[in-house]
């Protein structure tokens, strides 16, 4: 992912004395479920918002899951640098065209996050 270059500290915490302090990380997480007749619609939605997601700069996770049990709910995990990159995030033009389209697909439950105890990637 980052080839250690990146390295999470949770809120609050600081590098060595003289280390600039890391910004503190936004987490995304967003579970939809598919409307009626609509799961490959959504699905084919989420994926195209992975590529061009990933490839913004102040993104470090963006992942698509789907539930084993039920094909019609799925889950995003996001990270970003911090609250601006999220910020950015949403107002690119693929994040617009997908709330353009996401109310008729599916039901959505979407929550921003900061960091209480995380562990650090090894």
């Amino acid at each position: 992912m980052t080839g250690g270059a990146l390295r999470w500290r949770p809120a609050g915490r600081h590098g060595p004395k003289g280390e600039t302090p890391m910004p503190e990380h936004v987490k995304v997480v967003a579970a939809l479920t598919a409307r009626p007749g609509q799961v490959d619609a959504l699905k084919a939605l989420l994926e195209s918002m992975i590529a061009p997601s990933r490839a913004e700069p102040g993104n470090l996770r963006y992942d698509l899951w789907q539930d084993q049990a039920d094909p019609g709910r799925f889950l995003f995990d996001e990270l970003y640098i911090d609250a601006a990159a999220n910020a950015a995030h949403r107002e690119t033009p693929h994040f617009q065209a997908y709330l353009a389209q996401i109310n008729d697909l599916a039901d959505r439950t979407a929550f921003a996050l900061t960091p209480v105890d995380v562990k650090p990637e090894a």
